[in-house]
């Protein structure tokens, strides 16, 4: 550590709680700066998740919520807080531990032990699907033939369908997920990165799949990456922190670096980015994919299959990279159609405001007009 450093924490230890005035301050907030103590952390950080459950109407009594838990930081204090809340405010629902096993030897199958530890301190009952048992491959069966260039695609596939499948078998109403405000500002610059309107005009939301027989909500949605660290650490609770093997080549890693930088130079990016996006509008004219019900498994589809079937029968064919391929080239279709759409409706918007007298008489004369 610095002498820079060595001063700057020798200070923010001689300073006073900005909330109660009393404790030391040991903590200095990423979101606004606010210098307090951990107790004074704890009540405001907890506040602010509530009063976002709260504003958001995310829950009703006698709901039932699955709680996708992997064992890491995020979901570990997901599952401290939503139980939590859950008791003090008397939410009224009945909460279940939902955990995925991607069949990643070496990572998943130690977080795992981390839930199920989760499972008997918190009380909240535990589910657990395999991708092996619902698509009858691992991930390590998947990397070890489409290798580690594009594995993201087909976890991240699979991960959701699993998530709602695991939720309809435990008889959820909702399912509720740790992604934080650093997810989303990540998730709204790679849809900006990769023109793809349709996902950028829902990824800012709250709760996505209203319409569905299961809505997923983010309680987290406007709560820092670093602040969820430092209430695991200094609330001393049980997760697991080993990063992916699969996951350092994946394209969000990129999208974070960029917001570190940015977040660097403006504590306040990662809140702006959300609040730009949540008030960004779309022509209505854009052409948005029509969601329906894939024709062989029954989930949420916009064409023929859903994206976990294409990859599926990809897989079993012996031809996974030409389905990554197809599905490549249908999104760079879909995004460049809804440009091109934005771009004609521009046209037209353009073009109806033209009238004759715009025109100078000898711009069209008759002898060009008849030649």
């Amino acid at each position: 550590m610095s002498e820079k450093q060595q001063n700057q924490g020798r200070s923010t230890q001689r300073k006073k709680c900005e909330i109660c005035k009393e404790k030391n301050a040991i903590i200095k907030r990423p979101k606004n700066l606010q210098t307090i103590c951990k107790e004074c952390f704890f009540t405001v950080f907890e506040e602010e998740i509530h009063q976002t459950i709260i504003s958001n109407s995310l829950f009703s009594p006698g709901e039932k919520v699955a709680i996708a838990a992997s064992g890491g930081k995020d979901s570990t204090v997901l599952a401290e807080v939503m139980t939590l809340l859950n008791k003090k405010y008397n939410y009224g629902l009945e909460l279940f531990l939902l955990s995925i096993d991607e069949g990643i030897t070496g990572y998943r199958d130690d977080s795992l032990e981390t839930v199920k530890r989760n499972q008997e301190q918190y009380g909240i009952p535990l589910k657990i699907l395999s991708y092996k048992d619902l698509y009858g491959w691992s991930m390590d069966q998947i990397v070890s033939v489409i290798g580690l260039k594009n594995n993201c695609t087909f976890c991240g596939v699979f991960r959701r369908q699993a998530l709602d499948r695991g939720a309809v078998i435990l008889g959820a109403n909702k399912i509720v997920t740790g992604h934080n405000a650093d997810d989303l500002a990540e998730t709204v610059l790679m849809n900006l990165l990769r023109g793809d309107i349709a996902r950028l005009r829902r990824c800012a939301a709250i709760t996505t799949g209203q319409d569905s027989a299961l809505p997923r909500s983010k309680p987290f949605k406007y709560t820092y990456e670093k602040e969820i660290v430092m209430y695991a650490y200094f609330k001393k609770l049980d997760y697991f922190s080993t990063e992916c093997i699969y996951s350092p080549n994946a394209y969000r890693g990129y999208a974070r670096e960029y917001l570190k930088d940015l977040e660097v130079a403006r504590p306040s990016a990662i809140i702006d980015i959300i609040h730009s996006a949540e008030n960004m509008h779309f022509k209505s004219e854009t052409k948005m994919p029509t969601l329906g019900t894939c024709e062989r498994c029954g989930y949420i589809a916009s064409n023929r299959l859903c994206k976990a079937c294409v990859l599926l029968e990809a897989l079993n064919k012996g031809k996974p990279k030409m389905a990554l391929e197809k599905e490549q080239k249908n999104s760079l279709l879909r995004t460049n159609s809804a440009n091109n759409n934005n771009n004609n409706n521009n046209n037209n918007n353009n073009n109806s405001t033209l009238t004759p007298t715009s025109f100078s008489s000898s711009s069209v004369s008759p002898s060009s007009s008849s030649s």
